[in-house]
Protein backbone atom coordinates (compact mmCIF):
# COMPACT_ATOMS: atom_id res chain seq x y z
CA UNK A 1 0.00 0.00 0.00
CA UNK A 2 1.91 2.89 -1.32
CA UNK A 3 -0.69 5.82 -0.31
CA UNK A 4 -0.66 6.07 3.43
CA UNK A 5 -3.06 8.39 4.47
CA UNK A 6 -6.05 7.57 6.69
CA UNK A 7 -8.58 7.17 3.35
CA UNK A 8 -6.45 5.54 1.39
CA UNK A 9 -6.12 3.13 4.76
CA UNK A 10 -9.46 2.61 5.05
CA UNK A 11 -10.32 2.42 1.80
CA UNK A 12 -7.18 -0.49 1.49
CA UNK A 13 -8.29 -2.89 4.85
CA UNK A 14 -11.55 -2.23 3.50
CA UNK A 15 -11.37 -3.91 0.50
CA UNK A 16 -9.19 -6.98 2.04
CA UNK A 17 -12.09 -7.86 4.84
CA UNK A 18 -13.40 -10.57 3.40
CA UNK A 19 -17.75 -9.82 4.25
CA UNK A 20 -18.46 -13.25 5.19
CA UNK A 21 -16.06 -12.66 8.16
CA UNK A 22 -18.22 -9.50 9.08
CA UNK A 23 -21.48 -11.33 8.76
CA UNK A 24 -22.27 -10.40 5.50
CA UNK A 25 -23.52 -13.01 2.51
CA UNK A 26 -21.53 -13.11 -0.81
CA UNK A 27 -23.53 -12.65 -3.59
CA UNK A 28 -23.17 -12.87 -7.48
CA UNK A 29 -24.16 -9.27 -7.63
CA UNK A 30 -21.42 -7.88 -4.93
CA UNK A 31 -18.99 -5.83 -6.99
CA UNK A 32 -16.49 -5.30 -4.35
CA UNK A 33 -13.59 -6.79 -3.01
CA UNK A 34 -14.28 -6.78 0.20
CA UNK A 35 -16.32 -4.69 2.81
CA UNK A 36 -18.99 -1.88 1.42
CA UNK A 37 -18.69 0.92 2.45
CA UNK A 38 -22.11 1.34 3.71
CA UNK A 39 -21.52 -2.39 5.76
CA UNK A 40 -18.43 -0.60 7.08
CA UNK A 41 -20.25 2.29 8.47
CA UNK A 42 -22.67 -0.22 9.98
CA UNK A 43 -20.22 -2.06 11.85
CA UNK A 44 -18.15 1.13 13.08
CA UNK A 45 -21.66 3.15 13.74
CA UNK A 46 -20.86 5.63 11.68
CA UNK A 47 -22.75 7.04 8.91
CA UNK A 48 -22.04 6.05 5.28
CA UNK A 49 -21.79 10.29 4.13
CA UNK A 50 -19.22 10.13 7.07
CA UNK A 51 -17.02 7.05 6.20
CA UNK A 52 -17.47 8.15 2.30
CA UNK A 53 -15.67 11.64 3.71
CA UNK A 54 -13.46 10.47 5.22
CA UNK A 55 -12.09 7.74 2.56
CA UNK A 56 -11.99 10.75 0.28
CA UNK A 57 -9.80 13.33 2.45
CA UNK A 58 -12.49 15.83 2.85
CA UNK A 59 -13.24 14.81 6.30
CA UNK A 60 -10.33 15.33 8.33
CA UNK A 61 -8.84 15.22 12.04
CA UNK A 62 -11.47 12.20 13.52
CA UNK A 63 -11.49 11.83 17.01
CA UNK A 64 -10.22 8.91 18.56
CA UNK A 65 -13.56 7.31 19.41
CA UNK A 66 -13.86 7.31 15.53
CA UNK A 67 -10.71 5.88 14.62
CA UNK A 68 -11.00 3.26 17.46
CA UNK A 69 -14.58 1.91 15.77
CA UNK A 70 -13.17 1.94 12.35
CA UNK A 71 -10.40 -0.29 13.47
CA UNK A 72 -12.24 -2.69 15.22
CA UNK A 73 -15.17 -3.19 12.60
CA UNK A 74 -12.30 -3.57 10.06
CA UNK A 75 -10.29 -6.36 12.28
CA UNK A 76 -6.92 -4.69 12.54
CA UNK A 77 -3.96 -5.78 14.04
CA UNK A 78 -2.95 -4.09 16.75
CA UNK A 79 0.31 -2.49 14.80
CA UNK A 80 -2.32 -1.46 11.86
CA UNK A 81 -4.51 0.03 14.74
CA UNK A 82 -1.62 2.12 15.94
CA UNK A 83 -0.94 3.11 12.19
CA UNK A 84 -4.07 3.99 11.75
CA UNK A 85 -3.78 6.39 14.94
CA UNK A 86 -1.09 7.73 13.48
CA UNK A 87 -2.30 8.34 10.45
CA UNK A 88 -5.39 10.53 11.89
CA UNK A 89 -2.77 12.57 13.70
CA UNK A 90 -3.50 10.84 17.00
CA UNK A 91 -1.68 8.85 19.72
CA UNK A 92 -2.45 5.10 19.94
CA UNK A 93 -4.21 4.23 22.63
CA UNK A 94 -2.80 4.51 26.02
CA UNK A 95 -2.48 0.90 26.81
CA UNK A 96 0.60 1.02 25.18
CA UNK A 97 3.44 3.50 25.62
CA UNK A 98 4.34 6.71 25.96
CA UNK A 99 3.64 8.33 22.53
CA UNK A 100 6.65 10.84 21.07
CA UNK A 101 5.18 12.14 17.99
CA UNK A 102 3.84 16.00 17.32
CA UNK A 103 1.59 15.53 15.08
CA UNK A 104 1.98 18.75 11.93
CA UNK A 105 -1.24 20.56 13.58
CA UNK A 106 0.44 20.82 17.19
CA UNK A 107 3.60 22.30 15.38
CA UNK A 108 1.49 24.34 13.14
CA UNK A 109 0.01 25.64 16.38
CA UNK A 110 3.12 26.07 18.15
CA UNK A 111 4.76 28.05 15.48
CA UNK A 112 1.75 30.42 15.24
CA UNK A 113 2.74 31.58 19.04
CA UNK A 114 6.62 32.09 17.99
CA UNK A 115 7.12 35.26 19.83
CA UNK A 116 6.69 33.39 23.21
CA UNK A 117 8.78 30.74 24.96
CA UNK A 118 6.95 27.54 23.93
CA UNK A 119 8.35 23.72 24.75
CA UNK A 120 5.93 20.25 23.98
CA UNK A 121 6.62 17.71 25.88
CA UNK A 122 5.61 13.90 26.39
CA UNK A 123 3.53 12.49 29.35
CA UNK A 124 6.51 11.54 31.03
CA UNK A 125 7.86 14.89 30.67
CA UNK A 126 9.92 14.44 27.52
CA UNK A 127 11.14 17.87 25.87
CA UNK A 128 10.12 16.79 22.16
CA UNK A 129 9.87 20.36 20.88
CA UNK A 130 10.82 23.49 21.70
CA UNK A 131 11.29 27.32 20.08
CA UNK A 132 13.77 29.90 19.65
CA UNK A 133 12.35 32.11 22.24
CA UNK A 134 12.35 28.27 25.08
CA UNK A 135 15.70 28.55 24.16
CA UNK A 136 16.79 32.08 25.02
CA UNK A 137 14.83 31.93 27.84
CA UNK A 138 15.85 28.71 29.43
CA UNK A 139 18.71 27.58 27.23
CA UNK A 140 19.65 25.38 24.23
CA UNK A 141 18.24 21.74 24.70
CA UNK A 142 20.10 20.55 21.89
CA UNK A 143 23.51 20.08 22.94
CA UNK A 144 22.21 17.43 25.57
CA UNK A 145 21.52 13.82 24.65
CA UNK A 146 17.92 13.10 24.21
CA UNK A 147 17.69 11.13 27.05
CA UNK A 148 18.58 14.17 29.33
CA UNK A 149 15.73 16.52 27.85
CA UNK A 150 13.57 15.23 30.29
CA UNK A 151 12.16 17.75 32.79
CA UNK A 152 12.05 15.01 35.62
CA UNK A 153 15.55 13.74 35.10
CA UNK A 154 16.90 17.31 35.00
CA UNK A 155 15.20 18.04 38.38
CA UNK A 156 15.94 15.21 40.38
CA UNK A 157 19.26 13.16 38.26
CA UNK A 158 22.70 13.66 38.04
CA UNK A 159 23.42 13.87 34.31
CA UNK A 160 23.67 16.65 32.19
CA UNK A 161 20.31 18.42 31.97
CA UNK A 162 20.60 18.95 35.88
CA UNK A 163 22.66 21.51 35.29
CA UNK A 164 21.31 22.91 32.11
CA UNK A 165 18.40 23.44 34.21
CA UNK A 166 18.43 27.24 34.89
CA UNK A 167 17.34 27.69 38.28
CA UNK A 168 12.63 28.22 38.66
CA UNK A 169 10.89 28.94 41.64
CA UNK A 170 7.15 28.70 42.14
CA UNK A 171 5.10 31.42 43.74
CA UNK A 172 3.78 28.55 45.26
CA UNK A 173 6.53 27.46 47.66
CA UNK A 174 9.29 25.53 47.87
CA UNK A 175 9.37 22.41 46.33
CA UNK A 176 5.62 22.64 44.75
CA UNK A 177 7.24 22.60 41.05
CA UNK A 178 8.82 19.51 42.16
CA UNK A 179 5.83 17.94 43.96
CA UNK A 180 3.60 18.79 41.28
CA UNK A 181 5.67 17.22 38.43
CA UNK A 182 5.85 13.30 40.74
CA UNK A 183 2.01 13.58 41.01
CA UNK A 184 1.73 14.30 37.17
CA UNK A 185 4.26 11.11 37.04
CA UNK A 186 2.31 9.17 39.20
CA UNK A 187 -0.83 9.66 36.59
CA UNK A 188 1.51 9.00 33.50
CA UNK A 189 2.31 5.15 35.59
CA UNK A 190 -1.47 4.85 35.88
CA UNK A 191 -2.02 5.30 32.28
CA UNK A 192 0.55 3.75 31.01
CA UNK A 193 1.22 0.62 33.59
CA UNK A 194 3.27 -1.75 30.12
CA UNK A 195 5.56 0.97 29.27
CA UNK A 196 9.26 -0.25 30.15
CA UNK A 197 11.33 3.13 29.83
CA UNK A 198 8.12 5.02 31.53
CA UNK A 199 8.81 2.16 34.81
CA UNK A 200 12.78 2.59 34.12
CA UNK A 201 12.47 6.27 34.64
CA UNK A 202 11.03 6.22 37.87
CA UNK A 203 12.94 3.07 39.22
CA UNK A 204 16.16 5.15 38.07
CA UNK A 205 14.84 8.58 40.36
CA UNK A 206 13.60 6.90 43.39
CA UNK A 207 17.35 5.00 44.06
CA UNK A 208 19.33 8.20 42.71
CA UNK A 209 17.32 11.22 44.75
CA UNK A 210 15.94 11.10 48.07
CA UNK A 211 13.56 14.02 47.60
CA UNK A 212 11.62 11.89 44.85
CA UNK A 213 11.39 8.93 46.40
CA UNK A 214 10.07 11.08 49.64
CA UNK A 215 7.90 12.89 47.12
CA UNK A 216 6.72 9.61 45.31
CA UNK A 217 5.99 8.38 48.57
CA UNK A 218 3.51 10.97 50.04
CA UNK A 219 2.28 12.68 46.42
CA UNK A 220 -1.18 12.33 44.50
CA UNK A 221 -1.67 12.04 41.51
CA UNK A 222 -3.12 15.12 39.33
CA UNK A 223 -1.60 16.42 35.95
CA UNK A 224 0.31 19.67 36.43
CA UNK A 225 -1.32 23.10 35.90
CA UNK A 226 -0.18 26.60 35.46
CA UNK A 227 1.47 28.59 38.05
CA UNK A 228 3.73 31.92 38.46
CA UNK A 229 7.36 31.02 37.81
CA UNK A 230 10.77 33.03 38.12
CA UNK A 231 13.25 32.04 36.00
CA UNK A 232 17.18 33.26 37.02
CA UNK A 233 18.28 34.12 33.57
CA UNK A 234 22.08 34.84 33.27
CA UNK A 235 21.75 38.35 31.49
CA UNK A 236 18.42 39.22 32.39
CA UNK A 237 18.75 38.44 36.02
CA UNK A 238 15.19 37.18 37.88
CA UNK A 239 12.24 36.88 35.19
CA UNK A 240 8.71 36.35 36.74
CA UNK A 241 6.49 34.96 34.41
CA UNK A 242 3.07 33.42 34.35
CA UNK A 243 3.47 29.55 33.21
CA UNK A 244 0.38 27.49 31.49
CA UNK A 245 0.56 23.85 30.90
CA UNK A 246 -1.58 23.14 27.77
CA UNK A 247 -2.98 18.98 27.74
CA UNK A 248 -3.74 17.84 24.13
CA UNK A 249 -6.67 16.01 24.50
CA UNK A 250 -6.01 12.87 22.21
CA UNK A 251 -2.25 12.90 21.78
CA UNK A 252 -1.10 12.95 25.61
CA UNK A 253 1.24 15.99 24.90
CA UNK A 254 1.38 19.53 27.28
CA UNK A 255 2.34 22.56 25.30
CA UNK A 256 4.04 24.05 28.04
CA UNK A 257 3.69 28.41 27.40
CA UNK A 258 5.38 31.62 28.87
CA UNK A 259 3.44 35.07 29.01
CA UNK A 260 3.47 38.42 31.03
CA UNK A 261 0.74 40.95 31.58
CA UNK A 262 1.71 44.28 29.15
CA UNK A 263 3.49 46.71 31.10
CA UNK A 264 4.81 44.33 33.72
CA UNK A 265 8.80 43.89 33.61
CA UNK A 266 8.47 39.97 32.39
CA UNK A 267 6.96 41.66 29.98
CA UNK A 268 9.53 43.92 28.80
CA UNK A 269 12.14 41.13 29.51
CA UNK A 270 10.72 39.07 26.80
CA UNK A 271 10.51 41.82 24.18
CA UNK A 272 14.37 41.81 25.10
CA UNK A 273 14.58 38.11 24.45
CA UNK A 274 12.56 38.57 21.03
CA UNK A 275 15.06 41.28 20.18
CA UNK A 276 17.96 38.79 21.09
CA UNK A 277 16.49 36.10 18.86
CA UNK A 278 16.39 38.63 16.25
CA UNK A 279 19.90 40.16 16.29
CA UNK A 280 20.96 36.41 16.06
CA UNK A 281 18.99 35.40 12.96
CA UNK A 282 20.49 38.07 11.28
Amino acid sequence: MSDLSFGALVRGWRDRLDPADAGYARSARRRAPGLRREELAELAGLSHEYVLRLEQGRATNPSAQVVSALARALRLSSAERDQLFRAAGLLAPRDQTVGTHVPPSIRRLVDRLGDLPIGVFAADWSLLWWNDMWTALHGDPSGLPPAERNLAHALFGTGEGRWYLRPVTSAAGPYAFETAIVADLREAVSRYPSDPELAALVDGLRAASPLFGELWSVAGMGQLAGDLKTISHPELGDVTLDCDVLTVPGVDLRIVTYTAAPGTSGSEQLDLLRASRLSEAR
